[in-house]
């Protein structure tokens, strides 16, 4: 009987504690972030969904290329590395930026200079190719998230001194 009535009691206990801990509305339960901290936040996000899309499109691009060098197209074979390098740097700086790393800064420089030059290389391609087409509009955007998340962490002090 005493189990029960123990029981019982820690689960009332337990009950009343979430009721008390939900009363507020979530907003009210979240810290207020000023305008400054919310861009921040949103930038760093918007950085790493460009990081993690182009390296995706590298991926596909690295695959087909690898398919168009198998096929004797043997001037894919450098398309195809330097795709896969894009993306295993894109990869890196998706991961950093997004949980607002504090080597963002060095990460996003990489990130854009890869992304400008395997742009570069696919865009060689781009007219009779649509994955390579792809590939380069999404180094483009890469690099241009990139290159704005620089100005914004070099301009909030988050860069190293």
């Amino acid at each position: 009987m005493f189990r029960w009535s123990m029981t019982a009691l820690i689960v009332t206990a337990a009950a009343t504690l979430l009721t008390l801990g939900s009363s507020a509305p979530a907003e009210d339960r979240k810290p207020a972030l000023s305008p400054t901290a919310e861009s921040h936040g949103s930038m760093f996000l918007e950085c790493a969904k460009a990081c993690d899309d182009c390296k995706r499109s590298c991926d596909v691009c690295a695959a087909h290329c690898a398919k168009l060098a198998v096929e004797g197209q043997k001037m894919h074979v450098e398309t195809m590395k330097t795709c896969q390098d894009c993306a295993a740097v894109c990869s890196a700086a998706g991961c950093i930026v997004a949980k607002h790393g504090p080597f963002s800064d060095i990460i996003c420089n990489a990130c854009a200079d890869a992304c400008k030059r395997c742009g570069d290389v696919c865009e060689k391609h781009a007219q009779n190719d649509a994955k390579m087409k792809h590939c380069m509009e999404e180094c483009r955007k890469c690099e241009k998230a990139c290159r704005e998340m620089l100005k914004h962490v070099q301009g909030g002090g988050n860069a190293p001194k």
